[in-house]
């Protein structure tokens, strides 16, 4: 997963396509995930576009963290956000921060 760009300013909204490259997955699994789980309310333009809001962005960093990173079935991700949403954002974030920390680290090894 892509992080958002961080020299760029926070975007009012997010294209699917833009959304679907910052997690490295296809359009049509941000489709689905938008179905099932009801924390996803993209607005739609008047031609249909689905236009993501950083919120949204947000919830699907959480509900990548678990289905993809956490391996919870869909059931269990959506009980897990209703039951515990501020625990699993902070998780969450700790994982990125220890992602872009080996990263780092990596990179540090490579130019030794």
């Amino acid at each position: 997963m892509k992080d958002l760009p961080e020299a760029a300013p926070e975007k009012r909204y997010y294209s699917i396509g833009e959304v679907a490259r910052i997690f490295e997955v296809k359009t049509s699994l941000i489709r689905f995930w938008e179905k099932e789980f009801g924390i996803l309310n993209p607005k739609k333009n008047k031609k249909g576009n689905r236009l993501f809001t950083p919120k949204d962005v947000e919830n699907l960093r959480l509900i990548y963290h678990l289905v993809k990173e956490r391996g919870f079935t869909l059931k269990g991700a959506k009980a897990k956000l209703r039951e515990n949403r501020e625990d699993t954002a902070k998780i969450s974030e700790v994982v990125n921060r220890l992602k872009t920390i080996r990263q780092a680290l990596a990179d540090i090894r490579e130019q030794l």
